[in-house]
């Protein structure tokens, strides 16, 4: 699994130091990295709080957990379904 190098409320005050008229370039450089990294943070995070970050990142993990319990449970159906459409 990837490791995150910056925590939200990071990610957010990044941001913030962004709309305060600091420029990208020097932002990525002092932070360590890339500029196509803080665009993507923008999309993402762009305009949101702290706690609305928080928020977003514990559904992104419930829908993971969930859509894994889906694949499980499919996995299984498809296994039952072969079992009983075989002739013994």
């Amino acid at each position: 699994m990837k490791r995150k190098r910056f925590s939200d409320e990071q990610i957010i005050g990044i941001l913030k130091e962004a709309d305060a008229g600091a420029v990208v370039l020097d932002l990525c450089r002092k932070h360590g990295m890339s500029s196509a990294t803080f665009y993507a943070w923008k999309a993402k995070y762009g305009g949101l709080e702290l706690s609305e970050a928080k928020r977003l990142r514990a559904l992104e993990d419930e829908n993971a957990r969930l859509k894994r319990l889906l694949a499980d449970a499919m996995l299984d159906n498809a296994g039952l379904k072969d079992l009983l459409g075989k002739k013994w």
